[in-house]
C-alpha cells in the first residue's frame, strides 16, 4: 500500500500531517499530484473548533476533518473511460463537485495533501486545465477568485458604477480587480490594516480609505459625490457596497452610507447582529447574499490566466509543505498574512 502525507485538523488551533493510503483512481477518476494549495479562512475556522461536528448519530463530537480546497497541481493517472485529459496535464479543482462531499470542507478528501483523487473526472465541471505559463501557486487562487466572481456578478456591477469593497483580504481584493476588469467606473477598498490598503491599490482599485482614521461616509461622498435617500437626506453617490470584511460595523455604515436604491452584496460571512430596517427603507436598500460559485469556478480559469501577475499580487506567503504547521500559524494569525499558499514541489 503507497501512503501520502494529508492535513487535517488536530486539537483546537493545529493541524495534524497524518500518513494516509494514496488513492487509486478508478476507471471515471483522475489522480492529481498537488503542486498549490491555499489556505481559506474556511479552514481557519475549522482549526478554531478543531474540527467539525459528527453526525448527531454519532454522538456530535468534534472529528478531524481533512483541509485544502483551493489547489492545483498536475494529472498523474488518468481512469480509462476519462476523456479529455492526461498526465502531464495541469489543472485547477472545483471542490465542490466530489459526490464524496465538498473537498476540504467537511468531504472524504482533503486537497492540503500530496496527491488528490478527482472523481468522476471531467473537464469543465470537476477540473480545468491551465498553461504552463502560470505559476501553480497563482493558479491555485483560481477557487477564492471563483467567490469574488459570483460576489461581483451578484452586484449587477458594470461599466459606470461607483463601487465599495469592505475588507482588503483575497475575497474583497478579488472582487476588486473582477470590478475594474469588468469597466466598473471607480472602486474604493476600505479596511484597517495599511499593508492591506496599499495593495489594494497595486491590484487596481481607484482609491482606499482606512476606516479605523478615516470617515468612511464622508470620503465616499468626496470620491462618488453626493446623491440622497428617500426622504432627501445627503448620502454618498455609491452605488454597489460589497461586504467582504464581516465585520457588524459593516451594515451599520452602508445603511448610513446607502443612496435611494443602492445595493448591499454580502459575501463575507455575519455573525448575528442588529440590522436597521428603517435605514434600509428609507434608502430601499437591496440586499443580495453571495454563496460560493454556482457557475463561476472555471469562468475565471481564462481570465485568471490572462491576468496573471495582477493576481499574484494577493499572495503574500508561499510555504512550503514541509513547514505546514508554520503556515497555518500565519493563517490563524490575525493581520500576520493576507494570503498563504502552501507549496508541494519536486
Amino acid at each position: 500500500m503507497s501512503t501520502m502525507k494529508s492535513v487535517r485538523t488536530g486539537a483546537v488551533g493545529k493541524i495534524e500531517v497524518v500518513d494516509v493510503e494514496r488513492p487509486v483512481p478508478g476507471p471515471r477518476d483522475a489522480l492529481v499530484r498537488i503542486r498549490a494549495c491555499g489556505i481559506c479562512g474556511t479552514d481557519v475556522t475549522f482549526l478554531r473548533m478543531g474540527g467539525m461536528p459528527a453526525r448527531a448519530h454519532l454522538g456530535g463530537e468534534l472529528i478531524p476533518v481533512p483541509l485544502g480546497h483551493e489547489p492545483a497541481g498536475e494529472v498523474v493517472e488518468v481512469g480509462a473511460e476519462v476523456s479529455g485529459l492526461r498526465a502531464g496535464d495541469r489543472v485547477v479543482v472545483n471542490p465542490q463537485d466530489a459526490p464524496t462531499g465538498i473537498i476540504g470542507c467537511g468531504g472524504k478528501l482533503g486537497a492540503m495533501s500530496e496527491y488528490l483523487l478527482i472523481e468522476n473526472a471531467e473537464v469543465g465541471r470537476s477540473v480545468a486545465v491551465f498553461p504552463a505559463t502560470v505559476p501553480f501557486d497563482v493558479a491555485s487562487l483560481n477557487e477564492p477568485m471563483a467567490v469574488s466572481r459570483h460576489a461581483v456578478n451578484r452586484s449587477g456591477s458594470g461599466p459606470g458604477d461607483k463601487v465599495v469593497v469592505f475588507g482588503a483580504g483575497p475575497i474583497g481584493l478579488g472582487a476588486a480587480i473582477w470590478l475594474k476588469l469588468r469597466g466598473a467606473e471607480h472602486v474604493v477598498v476600505v479596511d484597517v490594516i495599511p499593508s492591506r490598503l496599499e495593495k489594494a491599490l497595486a491590484v487596481g482599485a481607484d482609491a482606499v480609505i482606512d476606516s479605523a482614521g478615516e470617515d468612511v461616509a464622508a470620503r465616499l461622498t468626496e470620491l462618488h459625490g453626493q446623491s440622497a435617500n428617500a426622504l432627501g437626506q445627503p448620502r454618498p453617490g455609491t452605488d454597489v457596497f460589497i461586504d467582504a470584511a464581516g465585520a457588524p460595523a459593516v451594515f451599520d455604515t452602508v445603511v448610513r452610507s446607502a443612496k435611494w436604491h443602492a445595493k448591499l452584496v454580502m459575501v463575507a460571512v455575519q455573525k448575528k447582529g442588529e440590522i436597521d430596517l428603517g435605514g434600509m427603507l428609507r434608502s430601499e436598500l437591496t440586499l443580495i447574499a453571495s454563496q460560493g460559485y454556482p457557475t463561476e469556478i472555471f469562468e475565471v480559469t481564462p481570465e485568471l490566466v490572462e491576468h496573471q501577475e495582477r493576481f499574484a499580487r494577493l499572495i503574500s506567503h508561499r510555504v512550503p509543505f514541509a513547514e505546514a504547521d508554520r503556515a497555518f500559524g500565519l493563517a490563524l494569525t490575525p493581520g500576520a498574512a493576507e494570503k498563504v499558499v502552501v507549496t508541494l514541489d519536486d
